[in-house]
């Protein structure tokens, strides 16, 4: 019998676009940008940086509408309760003394209810490439520094102030801000939408009242001498709302919505390419 050739022998090495399960710290372009490794799930397990960014974007985009004209463009729980107010003040008082007006706060509060829903729909984009695929996860949050990029050059041309410190005196009043209030509401609508399908304990990276209503009842709570991942993760997009609503109102300060709207456009361009490195779910044997 013949014995086997070298070429046989030789064990073959391992394809980095073989497998979707992508840990090596160095990814060749090729395989970088195949539709192999485009087109496979992320492990939500293993998501934890970019969607913790994605939390962090929500503390730091809400804290530059919020700063202007106490509106939320994330938090769309509050906007929604305001506009049922405007509603509910048509039919106060005698029909001749009714304030039948529909205030500053309350268009600014529709534009971004309205713009935050065509933001989360766009994300139904993600339902024909694949929800979990790093190419959408990437092209996605793409498309939200864009919304936020436009979003800081509508309110730079504007030529409008940055915060206020009184309800009835917003600080942004032209057509230029609603624009800036809309492309923000935008890609906070399709960050939640893309959140919510990845499917972890960080949910939609948004709403934390229902984050932390679950957090208070986690069974394993106060279970401290171990790592408890249904905990532990809400924490961490508490705490990364928190310290991206706080850099956020510093950097304001110091360089205005459009200065902080632009910072918030490359971080979100970091979060894209950090969506391609994101390890799959391990082959099963």
């Amino acid at each position: 019998m013949a014995a086997p050739s070298e070429k046989e022998t030789l064990p073959r090495p391992a394809s980095a676009s073989s497998s979707n399960n992508v840990d090596a710290l160095w990814i060749s372009p090729a395989t970088l940008f195949s539709r192999e490794h485009l087109m496979g799930d992320v492990d939500g397990a293993r998501a934890t940086f970019p969607l913790a960014a994605y939390c962090f974007m929500t503390g730091f985009i809400d804290v530059v509408c919020f700063s202007a004209v106490f509106v939320w463009c994330a938090f769309q729980t509050g906007n929604t309760v305001q506009l049922a107010i405007a509603l509910a003040r048509l039919f106060q008082g005698s029909p001749g003394d009714r304030d039948t007006s529909f205030h500053l706060a309350d268009k600014q509060a529709l534009t971004s209810v309205l713009t935050f829903i065509f933001g989360a729909f766009l994300g139904r984009i993600g339902d024909r490439m694949g929800a979990k695929t790093r190419g959408w996860l990437a092209l996605g949050t793409f498309l939200q520094a864009l919304f936020t990029m436009a979003a800081a050059l509508a309110i730079w041309k504007s030529g409008e102030g940055s915060t206020t410190n009184a309800r009835d005196d917003p600080a942004w009043h032209n057509a230029l801000s609603y624009v800036c209030i809309g492309f923000m509401s935008a890609s906070m609508g399709l960050q939640g939408i893309m959140g919510k399908r990845v499917n972890t304990q960080f949910a939609t990276t948004i709403v934390l009242t229902t984050v932390w209503c679950e957090l208070m009842a986690d069974p394993k709570l106060f279970k401290l001498t171990r790592r408890v991942v249904s905990r532990d993760h809400k924490i961490v997009g508490i705490v990364c709302l928190f310290i991206g609503g706080f850099a956020s109102r510093a950097i304001l300060q110091k360089i205005g919505a459009a200065g902080t709207l632009g910072v918030g456009t490359g971080i979100r361009l970091l979060v894209a390419v950090w969506w391609l490195f994101v390890p799959g779910k391990p082959a099963v044997k």
